[in-house]
């Protein structure tokens, strides 16, 4: 990674002087060098397998109950002008004799969001990923999204907010899952 930070510094240094800066200026000195850093958390999801992510922590377990883990925050990258975009995630699930440890689901949300994405992308992959690993009886995930591409250019509209929804499994067949889930994230009639 260190080769590819040390790219990354130098197509910072070359934006810095196209756009008229002087990247040896005092502010700036260090500018390269943070950026790379920023772009290799914020993309750290490319480097990182979600499946060793949850490692152990998936558990045998009798509840066949609604689990839902909301307002999880996540920060990502919009993949066509590479300007943040950042909101709540709301995932829930029905076990079918198998959990993931809670800590998990924020975990996963984050592997997912540290790539360049589209908010409907990024809704499929989480609830894809679990239908995946625990195999439950269904998952819904809603992401609330505030786009900065969209605030600070284009149609600058500062108080717009994208919602995207994934139901798989119980949650899409049937209302009733679906209207629980969304009563219990708070996005339900009432």
């Amino acid at each position: 990674m260190n080769e590819k930070l040390f790219q990354i510094e130098n197509l910072v240094r070359e934006f810095l002087l196209a756009i008229g800066e002087d990247p040896e200026r005092e502010g700036l000195r260090l500018t390269p060098q943070r950026v790379a850093e920023m772009l290799a958390e914020l993309t750290s999801g490319y480097r990182t397998d979600p499946k060793e992510l949850v490692g152990g922590a998936i558990f045998t377990v009798e509840y066949d109950e609604m689990i839902v883990v909301k307002d999880i925050e996540f920060y990502s990258l919009c993949e066509h002008h590479i300007t943040p975009f950042f909101g709540k995630a709301h995932v829930g699930y029905i076990p079918d004799g198998r959990v993931i440890g809670f800590s998990k689901i924020p975990r996963i949300v984050d592997h997912f969001s540290h790539r360049l994405q589209l908010q409907e992308r990024l809704t499929e992959e989480i609830a894809n990923f679990l239908m995946e690993a625990i195999t439950p009886q269904g998952v819904g995930v809603v992401l609330e999204g505030f786009h900065l591409c969209m605030a600070m250019r284009g149609v600058k509209k500062q108080e717009a907010r994208m919602v995207t929804s994934a139901m798989k499994g119980l949650f899409r067949r049937d209302p009733r899952t679906r209207a629980e889930f969304l009563e219990l994230i708070g996005q339900g009639k009432g």
